[in-house]
């Protein structure tokens, strides 16, 4: 699994922190990991700390927060992803599908109106 920084990817000047090029037992990992440290034990995660996840130009760390704020960055190379429980509850049930079966298809682990997405997808 790849964690890259996309910066302004169309005219409206949204950008993309997307994490890709896995398969489904690098999703299960993934998804456990939020349910174990995030979840479960109410603790940040950095996922450059995880062994299967390989940074290209960035760093990302979810947080729990009292409000779904999504993903932003100061110097668009260490980012944050601020959400509820429920928000990351969420993100593990928009992930589970990729826990099962091999698919190409994409999905965004967040609803939210803000200039930073958080995509996940297996291919490139």
């Amino acid at each position: 699994m790849k964690l890259e920084f996309l910066d302004t990817i169309n005219e409206y000047g949204d950008h993309i922190v997307k994490l890709y090029d896995f398969n489904k037992e690098e999703a299960a990992k993934f998804r456990q990991a939020i349910q174990e440290t995030i979840i479960n034990a109410n603790k940040p995660l950095d996922l450059n700390s995880l062994d299967f996840i390989q940074p290209i130009n960035c760093k990302l760390i979810l947080h729990i927060s009292d409000t779904d704020e999504g993903v932003f960055s100061i110097d668009n190379q260490t980012f944050f992803c601020d959400l509820t429980i429920d928000g990351y509850i969420e993100m593990l049930r928009l992930i589970e599908p990729y826990c099962n079966k091999s698919t190409r298809s994409f999905q965004m682990l967040y609803d939210l109106d803000t200039e930073i997405d958080l995509l996940f997808s297996p291919s490139a």
